[in-house]
């Protein structure tokens, strides 16, 4: 590896060593159950796959292409029901009419940009955020095909609404479709989720208008940080 590569590398992560493999921060399982997964964009899918099985030991298991989206993915599993997703643009679609979502077009590292909350009944969810001034996305359907052929289908809250640079969740209900991270790659399990941000009173509020204990704490730029497990141990991704 070149000594630019090692230190891109370390800019992403940090290896948390001397810790309990089996330990997890005090309050976390309530928000894990809420997590449904992680955006990990990257601008170059086999580049961000590569990435990511450098720290955790697991090959993505290939996703399938949003269509007219511009852009395709790639998932790790994080538990039961939770996934990494990598996404980066696909080179076999046409460009879109409107720019990729999650700054992917402008994107000059991968970096986590964003999470997805687990949500039932997303129209009565995003009326009551709004009626406390929460301004989430309408929701949309949203559809892939997995290499396989299988159609995947769900509902979402529109993720080209970005509240608090990425910080607060967009909600999707997959409904009858089996959850992707039955069929992700496994071998890793996700132990935290924590953010950074500016402004971090500001984020808390949004949070707790939506029931959401993710930690807050102040940084110099918005960040999202996932303390995962892998094959090669403790890993945090940013």
């Amino acid at each position: 590896m070149s000594g630019q590569a090692l230190a891109a590398l370390l800019a992403t992560v940090v290896l948390v060593a001397g810790v309990d493999a089996d330990a997890q921060p005090e309050g976390m399982g309530t928000l894990l159950r809420r997590i449904d997964h992680l955006v990990y964009a990257t601008p170059d899918l086999a580049a961000g796959v590569q990435r990511i099985e450098g720290l955790l030991g697991v090959r993505a298991t290939p996703g399938g292409q949003h269509p007219g989206e511009g852009t395709r993915n790639a998932l790790v599993a994080l538990g039961p029901s939770a996934y990494l997703e990598i996404i980066a643009r696909d080179p076999e679609q046409a460009e879109p009419a409107t720019a990729r979502k999650f700054g992917i077009d402008t994107l000059s590292s991968p970096r986590l940009v964003t999470w997805a909350a687990k949500g039932s009944d997303l129209p009565s969810m995003v009326a009551d955020a709004r009626r406390h001034g929460v301004m989430l996305g309408d929701v949309i359907p949203g559809s892939r095909r997995t290499p396989s052929g299988a159609l995947l289908a769900w509902h979402i809250t529109n993720q080209r609404v970005v509240i608090a640079d990425g910080l607060i969740p967009f909600f999707i209900d997959w409904g009858r479709t089996p959850h992707p991270a039955a069929t992700a790659a496994a071998g890793a399990t996700l132990i935290a989720l924590r953010a950074e941000h500016p402004d971090p009173d500001r984020v808390r509020k949004v949070l707790d208008q939506l029931g959401l204990d993710l930690p807050v704490t102040r940084g110099a730029t918005p960040a999202l940080i996932a303390t995962i497990d892998g094959r090669h141990g403790r890993v945090e991704l940013r």
